[in-house]
């Protein structure tokens, strides 16, 4: 499976040929330089290292400068390993939006939009108690009983409680692509994809 990196840009809409109104999400895809090509006599295993975004030299380790210096590019921000590239790949190879067409469908991974300590009715669609409360007060979005008493004495593990919600890695399948601009690194997909505005996404294909 091949990809590439990029930053969701936000959402708005595309009106179809068919009058459909679209939801559809701009992703600044690229441009990605191949920072490293792992094989398996050298790791052990096959993938390919692309890094995305430009860091500045004095906030890169010396490890890592030496790192990008062999794949004759500046520093970094975000670096993502695929194990499968559909073309031949050297060090130093530039990949940008123009590796995907219009009307393919891909994968886009992200990470959530964190959002806090959040009870059972946020956070796993629980409906309260239905506000039949017998008389006691502020209880209508309470989770209600997490057990039994004598037996088995214990609260099973994974029992869904309050805690913290958001913050995950997602992935979003079979989003289609709907225009590309090249000059821009501009990729605009149907649907919503995960996370908040200028955070990292992975474009799978």
């Amino acid at each position: 499976m091949s990809g590439i990196i990029g930053k969701k840009i936000g959402m708005t809409s595309l009106y179809m040929e068919d009058g459909r109104s679209v939801a559809c999400t701009l992703i600044e895809a690229g441009p990605c330089v191949v920072t490293q090509v792992k094989t398996v006599e050298n790791e052990g295993y096959n993938a390919v290292q692309i890094g995305f975004g430009e860091k500045k030299e004095k906030h890169t380790t010396k490890s890592l400068l030496g790192h990008f210096k062999k794949a004759n590019t500046t520093p970094k921000k975000k670096l993502v390993e695929f194990r499968t590239f559909e073309q031949p790949l050297s060090l130093g190879d530039v990949l940008t939006v123009e590796m995907l067409e219009v009307g393919t469908f891909i994968d886009a991974v992200g990470t959530s939009k964190g959002k806090g300590f959040q009870g059972v009715v946020k956070r796993h669609g629980f409906g309260g108690v239905g506000g039949q409360t017998h008389g006691q007060h502020n209880r209508g979005r309470h989770p209600g009983s997490i057990g039994a008493c004598s037996f088995p004495s214990r609260v099973f593990k994974g029992l869904r409680m309050a805690g913290r919600t958001g913050g995950n890695r997602v992935k979003v399948q079979n989003l289609e692509v709907l225009r590309i601009y090249p000059d821009k690194n501009l990729l605009v997909v149907s649907g919503s994809i995960p996370g908040a505005k200028n955070s990292y996404v992975i474009i799978e294909n």
